[in-house]
């Protein structure tokens, strides 16, 4: 098995003053040629977004592109005409395919909204553009792994066009479980949102990520009350 351990305090660091984003993999002004991308995987952006303001209207094409809410409402829009709010315990997917734009703003003015911002290389070039969203149910990923993306549109969760599987967790100190990987090939990327956790046996604080691949499973275990989100994704893209 081979891994790759990024400490928080290691991610680049841009603060706009209504944005504050660190970013795990190399994104915008933030480069790193040992930092550009875990297999498929292609940005893990855990943002914070003042009150009122966002993102304003601007482009994307031939990706996948999550946002996962983790405190606050954010509010997004798009040449699609989607027009919908996301907030802690959602999930939202937009395959930007052959083209589509949009906009993402904090809904209220009076708190910060913080969401994780995450693109993956698809497996389909010029697909049509297309926009889902998920209201997760906690109690599934209680002291379990509860899938909420996958390839298949049959499946639990959302789909996305690339042999992918996201997860999370919610483990109680001391929980623990092995996650065996669906694909050969594959890799797995454990991100920590709270709390501690050990993947085999690399300690996890919050906001760390580990990266394993050449390998059929990880164990995980809580050291302290935590939560994750696990990406499995292809190593070839």
């Amino acid at each position: 098995m081979n891994t790759v351990l990024h400490k928080a305090n290691t991610r680049g660091d841009a603060n706009h003053g209504w944005l504050h984003s660190r970013h795990t993999f190399s994104f915008a002004n933030y480069y790193d040629p040992q930092r550009m991308q875990f297999g498929a995987l292609r940005v893990l952006n855990d943002d914070s977004v003042a009150g009122g303001m966002g993102f304003g209207t601007h482009p994307h094409n031939n990706m996948e592109i999550i946002s996962i809410p983790l405190e606050g409402d954010l509010e997004h829009k798009d040449s699609m005409g989607t027009s919908a709010v996301i907030k802690a315990g959602d999930v939202q997917l937009m395959s930007a395919g052959t083209g589509i734009r949009h906009s993402e703003y904090n809904k209220n003015k009076d708190q910060e909204v913080k969401f994780l911002q995450i693109w993956v290389l698809p497996n389909k070039m010029n697909v049509a553009p297309r926009y889902d969203q998920l209201t997760l149910n906690p109690a599934d990923r209680k002291n379990q792994i509860q899938q909420i993306i996958s390839p298949n549109p049959d499946d639990a969760g959302l789909w996305m066009h690339q042999d992918a599987w996201f997860s999370v967790a919610d483990f109680d100190k001391d929980y623990r479980e092995t996650y065996t990987l669906k694909k050969q090939g594959n890799g797995v990327y454990v991100f920590v949102l709270k709390g501690s956790v050990k993947v085999n046996d690399t300690e996890l604080n919050e906001r760390d990520g580990l990266g394993a691949w050449d390998t059929d499973a990880i164990t995980i275990s809580a050291t302290t009350d935590g939560s994750f989100l696990l990406m499995e994704v292809p190593m070839n893209a």
